[in-house]
């Protein structure tokens, strides 16, 4: 299988180093080919702009860029850069996210690579948006707060709220199957050998994470076109009964569902 790590973080000496390096040990002793962009060293360009395309743009005046990197991409006119990182992409079974957390998000540089190789006509259109593909994604990163600060009565609110935008509304809504996230809470503020602890977990998960179950997302039938893309009537009436909503974002008014975006379907929480 072959491994995408896209890697956010400027310094060699840093946890999140730490855990690519075990990621590419582990999964290259599993036979995996293991391609790392690490953007920071390849100064990768963060800003979505009309330098993006080659040979001039269909209307300069009234700008468009999901569109114009949508004909540059079918015209093979995007940048050489966005071109490379679409090649890895296309290449691997599974990609892997390593961050560490900034401001709930990603840091701007790999939000920079979301915006400007996840373009439109290569990783998404409006017939195929939420559709499982067969390609695997999943994010990896540190916390700058304990773990304790991150739950439904927590200072940070609850992390599988936070999470619903990243692992739904960029990748499942890219067709990528999302496994479960690797948290490392705040490895910053903790003693090395918890963090050796937390590394050792990762080193673990990784020996089987091929194997794991994605989480679950409604799929875009459980939705009508002709009604702006709402719950069907018939699936609404089938968990009309239930505690839980389906999912963090998709909750039928219901209670959001402990963990929705934190564990992989094959744990427990399964969608019906």
């Amino acid at each position: 299988m072959n491994v995408l790590i896209v890697y956010a973080h400027q310094s060699s000496g840093s946890f999140n180093a730490a855990a690519r390096d075990v990621a590419v040990e582990v999964l290259t002793e599993k036979g995996c080919t293991v391609d790392v962009s690490d953007l920071y060293a390849m100064n990768f360009k963060a800003t979505a702009t009309v330098e993006d395309i080659t040979g001039g743009v269909k209307d300069p005046d009234c700008f468009s860029y999901a569109e114009e990197t949508k004909l540059a991409w079918e015209e093979d006119k995007l940048s050489s850069d966005i071109v490379k990182e679409q090649s890895k992409l296309k290449k691997a079974d599974l990609v892997i996210f390593q961050f560490p957390m900034y401001w709930f998000s990603v840091p701007a540089i790999m939000k920079g690579w979301i915006d400007r190789v996840l373009t439109l006509g290569f990783a998404f259109s409006p017939e195929k948006r939420y559709s499982e593909g067969m390609f695997r994604a999943m994010l990896s990163f540190t916390t700058g707060s304990l773990e304790s600060m991150f739950s439904p009565n927590a200072i940070n609110g609850d992390m599988t709220v936070t999470l619903w935008p990243l692992q739904n509304g960029i990748l499942h809504y890219c067709g990528f199957q999302v496994l479960g996230p690797q948290i490392f809470w705040a490895p910053a503020h903790v003693s090395r050998s918890d963090c050796n602890t937390m590394l050792n977990g990762w080193r673990t998960r990784l020996q089987n994470l091929l194997n794991e179950e994605p989480l679950a997302f409604p799929p875009l039938d459980y939705f009508e076109k002709e009604t702006g893309y709402q719950i069907k009537p018939e699936i609404d009436e089938k968990h009309a009964t239930e505690e839980f909503g389906l999912t963090v974002g998709t909750h039928l008014g219901k209670k959001v569902p402990p963990n929705n975006q934190m564990i992989w379907a094959g744990s427990g929480y399964r969608l019906r």
